[in-house]
C-alpha cells in the first residue's frame, strides 16, 4: 500500500482531489493537523468528496502523532522544490509514504531537515514558475509510485 501524507493542508478542494486519487489507487491518506478547513459534510460535498466515507483516511493531531502511529509508512519521501533529485530516480517500495507540504508555505524547515536524505522533486521545464498545484503534484507522484509497484520500475 502507498501512503499519501498531507502536512497541514489548507484548501479543502485540493485535499478532496487528493482523497479521490487515493480512493482510486487504494492508497492511504494521512492528514496532519492543523487543517485549513473543517472536515464536515458541507465542506466535503462542496469539494466533491462524496466518496470520503469509503476512503482510507487517517487524521493525526500533529507530525509527532503521525510518526508515532502504527499506521505510519515505513519510508517517507518529501516532495519539494528544494532539491534536484528527481522523483523518477526513486525505486518506490510497498508501504512508502509521499509527503507534501501545504499550499501556502510548503514543508517547514525542520521537516526538510528530518527528511534531508529523502527529498525529491517533480522536474518542470519553466524555472520562472514555482511548482505544481498540490493535488496535481500528488497525482503525478502517486501514479509514478503506483506504476512502479504495479508494473515494476522499468518500462519494458
Amino acid at each position: 500500500m502507498l501512503h499519501v501524507v498531507l502536512f497541514q493542508p489548507e484548501i479543502a478542494p485540493n485535499t478532496g482531489n487528493v482523497g479521490r486519487m487515493c480512493a482510486l489507487t487504494r492508497s492511504r491518506l494521512h492528514l496532519i493537523h492543523p487543517l485549513g478547513f473543517v472536515i464536515n459534510d458541507r465542506n466535503l460535498r462542496r469539494a466533491g468528496m462524496d466518496y470520503w466515507k469509503s476512503l482510507d483516511v487517517h487524521e493525526h493531531a500533529d507530525w509527532a502523532a503521525f510518526r508515532a502511529s502504527p499506521l505510519a509508512p515505513r519510508r517517507l519521501w518529501l516532495l519539494t522544490t528544494k532539491t534536484t533529485r528527481s522523483f523518477w530516480e526513486v525505486r518506490y517500495e510497498d508501504g512508502d509514504g509521499l509527503v507534501f507540504g501545504n499550499e501556502g508555505s510548503g514543508a517547514p524547515d525542520w521537516l526538510h531537515e528530518e527528511l534531508q536524505d529523502a527529498k525529491i522533486t517533480i522536474p518542470h521545464a519553466n524555472p520562472d514558475l514555482r511548482s505544481l498545484n498540490l493535488s496535481t503534484a500528488a497525482g503525478v507522484a502517486c501514479y509514478e509510485a503506483v506504476r512502479q509497484l504495479t508494473h515494476g520500475s522499468n518500462s519494458d
